[in-house]
């Protein structure tokens, strides 16, 4: 029974903090409390304090937004280690697209000027070691059907039929129509062009337009 009446006695005790007529509102019902009490009540005015500091008054400097980290993708082929395609984040030079593929099989010398030559994004590389003292490295683009893996747009200068009829919503009749637009124009001047094709309206082409460039 000692212990239950000691107990009530304690909340009786530490409801009164909530009296408006009390500590928290009346400084001189300090002396009332004990110095553990007031430690408490002390620590608590703190984190009330706080809470409302960081909710209402606390605005962090938000990080400046990063840029659009784009890959750069390059597939490199033949004489090197690990044949394949490479991933960078910002566009690599021409040695270090080799250096990405494992290196060289067999020992080599670089041109200073070719070595350090920087690739954009969808080159394919073929490397082949003639001599110690020859490479030849042929360039070109990677198949459509990777560069479309990697969300990397079609030449719409030099996309094929079978090619165009990856994306979707362009049948092989559609594609014919593109490429024989192509023709009698001599190439695209620009990606929007393609409205001039029969049966690209402007839904279409919007739905159509990210999957190209001209060059």
């Amino acid at each position: 029974m000692r212990i239950w009446e000691f107990s009530i006695k304690k909340l009786k005790s530490f409801c009164s903090f909530l009296n408006p007529q009390f500590a928290i509102f009346n400084p001189q019902s300090f002396r009332y409390l004990s110095l553990g009490q007031q430690k408490v009540l002390f620590v608590l005015a703190l984190l009330i304090l706080a809470i409302l500091y960081f909710k209402f008054y606390y605005h962090p400097l938000l990080p400046p937004p990063e840029e659009n980290v784009r890959e750069i993708v390059v597939e490199v082929l033949g004489e090197v280690q690990n044949p394949g395609i490479q991933i960078f984040h910002r566009p690599p030079t021409l040695k270090e697209a080799i250096e990405k593929a494992g290196g060289l099989k067999e020992s080599a010398l670089f041109e200073t000027g070719s070595s350090s030559e920087v690739l954009e994004t969808g080159t394919l590389l073929t490397i082949m070691i003639e001599s110690p003292q020859e490479i030849k490295i042929k360039m070109g683009r990677m198949e459509a059907k990777k560069l479309l893996v990697f969300s990397i747009p079609l030449d719409l200068n030099r996309v094929s039929v079978e090619d165009l009829c990856l994306i979707s919503g362009i049948g092989e009749s559609l594609a014919l129509d593109i490429v024989a637009y192509r023709e009698r124009r001599r190439g695209f001047r620009s990606v929007e062009e393609l409205k001039n094709v029969k049966g690209i309206g402007e839904k279409k082409y919007h739905a159509l337009k990210v999957f190209f460039i001209t060059r």
